[in-house]
């Protein structure tokens, strides 16, 4: 795991002395909320419902046990016992008091961590495959490469005023586990023909007001360029893209006005007047920060374990659990654990400071003391022992971290919604309780099989849900909280963007539309076809038909207490 330098350490120090004094400045009147806004965003500071929101990042979705154990302290001391996962790999805490921002950034500097970079218009947190590193199916491992480019990215600037947010991914592996396809930029690392290693360029994805899948413009780049060629991309960007319109200032409007072939031939132009320029990337360099992602001391161990296999022919609910959460591992006798954080009753992606704290311990113990953040919002312990998963099942089950539901449809993807941000139109939160609650039987979800259910409760789509099997978008209807529902959307190697069945619905109609579709699903699929293979085949004309053919039925206890606020 990457390490600060002292260059790192420097800007963090300086930056958290600056902000100090714009908050002391804020909170003495001498200045405005409208001229304290920008700083604020620079630090990760949002204004929501009811009190400041803050967003750490978490750079590729990487974390220390001593990091995990310092959200646990800051949820406890400066939130309300909680924190929330996201779509990008970050955390968020919704209850901060403005006076204690400098403090937090203090703390989260003593365990090197911070907020710049996770708002405004800038390029945002990169994210990567939650198993680099350690995946069975892995090419390269990204991890040097996404460090390299958080570097090279931070406080960068020519980019720190873009158009609009920036978001770069980048995967190593066979499968997509990056959602490359919906990002302004989206990188494969990937081999050429001779051997050499480079990179597939993926620009103009994005979700939002206007979901578009990214078109490849370089089918091989030299990993030596990948700064000056992602440069070149960026001041294409930075001098053609709107800012008349933040609703089409994206990069991807650009590249879709003009056409990727053209915006690749004006991306070649820029690029050669900085190829193999002094932001050319030297193997030296290259070296010095792959060194941090070494891997670790592994034992040599056989690729299953007696007493292991005994608990999985004795226990259905531990077989159950290896089947979903339990991932391949590159190494023999090692596997990778996802620890859900979508147990029915709580919302997805939240997880309490005192679960924090047992992940903490949980990975010091099995896992080299290091966790991952999905951005499907769970957790990874990235290199447990075959030995140890009945342990790690058990203690994971005793703190509600083990159900048995990755890749299922209670393993929802959702924003925070309504019930805290300032821009839904809609609640997601007790929409997806909902769901779970109606779909709690684990035996007909294992039946229903892989289905990804995602929510967002506006159109800025940070729940996903264009990419949704079943996505859901909150809407304002006359006034009132109304959910449009589309499917076939897909993320990975076969990136879709669903499409909407028709008219949207009620909050409490919800769990029945779901139900409904479900079933068309059920008595449609051939064999073991997936729900996405099934909408494939058919296209969204039955499920359209059979969702609208009769009234639904509202659900009778989805009253005035439906969209209270969830505590712990």
């Amino acid at each position: 795991m990457y390490r600060y330098d002292q260059y790192d350490h420097q800007i963090i120090k300086e930056r958290i002395a600056q902000y100090r004094d714009q908050v002391r400045r804020r909170l003495a009147n001498e200045l405005t909320e409208e001229e304290f806004l920008p700083l604020r965003l620079q630090n990760g500071l949002y204004m929501q419902r009811h009190a400041y929101m803050l967003r750490v990042a978490v750079p590729y979705g990487m974390l220390s046990s001593q990091q995990m154990r310092k959200f646990a302290h800051i949820a406890r001391k400066y939130d309300r016992g909680y924190g929330h996962f996201t779509t990008r790999q970050n955390i968020q805490y919704n209850w901060i008091n403005l006076e204690d921002t400098p403090e937090i950034l203090e703390e989260l500097a003593s365990v090197e961590m911070h907020a710049i970079q996770t708002s405004g218009n800038c390029m945002r947190n990169i994210t990567s495959d939650e198993f680099a590193g350690v995946a069975a199916d892995e090419v390269i491992d990204p991890r040097p490469y996404a460090e390299i480019l958080r570097q090279w990215t931070t406080f960068h600037p020519e980019f720190a005023y873009l158009p609009r947010k920036f978001k770069i991914a980048i995967n190593g592996s066979l499968e997509d586990r990056a959602a490359i396809a919906v990002h302004d930029i989206g990188l494969t690392v990937v081999h050429s023909a001779d051997g050499e290693v480079g990179f597939k360029v993926m620009v103009g994805g994005g979700m939002g007001r206007t979901p578009i899948l990214g078109s490849v413009i370089r089918e091989f780049l030299p990993w030596q360029h990948v700064m000056t060629y992602l440069e070149a991309i960026l001041r294409i960007y930075n001098a053609h893209g709107r800012r008349d319109n933040k609703y089409k200032a994206r990069i991807k409007i650009l590249v879709k006005a003009i056409g990727p072939e053209v915006f690749a031939q004006q991306v070649e132009e820029e690029w050669s007047h900085l190829k193999d320029g002094p932001a050319t990337l030297t193997e030296a360099e290259f070296k010095r920060v792959a060194a941090f992602f070494s891997a670790p001391d592994y034992a040599d161990l056989p690729a299953t374990d007696a007493e292991f296999e005994q608990h999985k022919t004795d226990n259905k609910a531990f077989a159950n659990w290896l089947k979903r959460n339990v991932k391949p591992h590159k190494k023999s006798g090692y596997a990778a654990v996802v620890l859900s954080l979508k147990k029915p009753g709580v919302p997805p992606g939240d997880a309490t400071a005192d679960q924090m704290d047992f992940v903490a311990d949980l990975a010091e113990r099995f896992s080299f003391g290091e966790v991952r953040v999905t951005h499907e919002q769970n957790l990874v312990l990235s290199d447990v022992r075959i030995a140890d998963l009945f342990k790690v099942w058990q203690e994971a089950k005793a703190q509600c971290l083990a159900t048995p539901n990755v890749g299922l449809l209670s393993d929802i993807i959702c924003c925070p919604g309504g019930d805290f941000c300032s821009l839904a139109n809609a609640k997601s939160i007790p929409i997806a309780l909902d769901i779970t609650d109606r779909f709690n039987d684990l035996d007909y979800l294992h039946d229903i099989g892989e289905l990804e259910l995602n929510i967002s409760g506006c159109i800025n789509a940070c729940g996903h849900h264009h990419v949704g099997n079943i996505g859901i978008l909150g809407v304002d209807k006359d006034g009132s909280e109304f959910y449009q529902v589309s499917i076939g959307g897909a993320q990975g190697n076969e990136s879709a963007i669903g499409k909407i069945i028709g008219p949207s619905f009620s909050a409490g109609q919800m769990p029945e539309v779901i139900e409904r579709i479900i079933q068309v699903y059920l008595k449609n699929r051939i064999d073991a076809e997936r729900f996405i293979d099934t909408v494939g085949r058919l296209g969204i004309t039955p499920f359209k038909e059979f969702v609208y053919a009769t009234p639904i039925k509202t659900k009778e206890h989805y009253g005035e207490d439906a969209g209270s606020l969830v505590t712990y």
